[in-house]
């Protein structure tokens, strides 16, 4: 199994979004064979709790255009870790401290990725 289309298609939004605001090391897994409650998730980093909050901002906007709503948000009050789940996807906004420590590439490495497309911008310092 893998993700469906129109969870690609909220990733790659979700990407861009990101990417608009600055994210670093932006990348999506395809975790359909692994969860049978998600098919993706993606992964963007910030270097300042305010930047996490303006690319999760941007996410939702973005998400909201497209008519998805999250089903539910974790971690915003402290701007370190922001989980957002939509269902098809769930999208993981973390401060570099965190996106180091916590280490979720490592956890789904055996997942595939998804391919962004080129115009999507993940910012590296």
């Amino acid at each position: 199994m893998t993700a469906t289309e129109h969870a690609v298609e909220l990733v790659v939004a979700a990407a861009r979004a990101a990417g608009d605001k600055l994210a670093q090391q932006i990348i999506a897994f395809d975790v359909s064979d692994q969860l049978a409650i998600t098919d993706a998730f993606l992964l963007a980093s910030a270097s300042n709790d305010r930047q996490v909050k303006a690319i999760v901002d941007e996410v939702e906007d973005r998400l909201r255009d497209l008519g998805a709503k999250p089903n539910r948000r974790e971690g915003e009050r402290d701007g370190r870790w922001v989980l957002i789940d939509y269902g098809e996807i769930v999208v993981h906004i973390q401060h570099e401290e965190e996106r180091q420590f916590y280490a979720l590439e490592r956890l789904w490495r055996d997942c595939p990725t998804i391919e962004l497309p080129a115009d999507v911008v993940s910012h590296e310092r």
